[in-house]
């Protein structure tokens, strides 16, 4: 999977994209509903260098493997979260942050930070560690 994703990534699609969308065959889902779902969290959440999407892709993974959703089901969701803040701390203490701008020490919003983010190659040296790192 995490080849499939880091492939996916490297041949244009978003980081929420390849992590959910890697997991589709696995979970027997849509492809393309994926890529419609999680289009929006490129550079962490529609470019706003808030929560990585390659977190918010396995959030929704998470999320989708355990399907349960009706309201009744408390239990089921209480997991599902159980398992994300699990996921979100385990997260933290590899990488020191779930947050784009931290984990990439610039802002990508601005000319400059585009830049930065290009000559540094951030894409391969952090952005690919971080999909990788987000699959099981």
């Amino acid at each position: 999977m995490k080849e499939k994703a880091i492939y996916s990534f490297y041949n244009g699609i978003n980081c929420a994209q390849s992590v959910l969308t890697s997991y589709a065959d696995h979970l027997k889902f849509d492809s393309d509903m994926t890529l419609s779902v999680s289009n929006g969290f490129d550079g962490g959440m529609g470019k706003l260098q808030k929560t990585c999407c390659a977190v918010t892709g396995s959030f929704m993974v998470l999320s989708m493997s355990n399907p349960r959703r009706h309201l009744e089901n408390i239990d089921d969701r209480n997991a599902t979260n159980e398992m994300i803040q699990k996921f979100t701390s385990d997260y933290t203490i590899l990488h020191g942050s779930f947050d784009c701008r931290t984990l990439l020490n610039c802002d990508f919003t601005i000319e400059e930070g585009e830049k930065q983010f290009r000559d540094l190659d951030m894409k391969k040296n952090i952005c690919s560690k971080c999909i990788s790192d987000s699959i099981n």
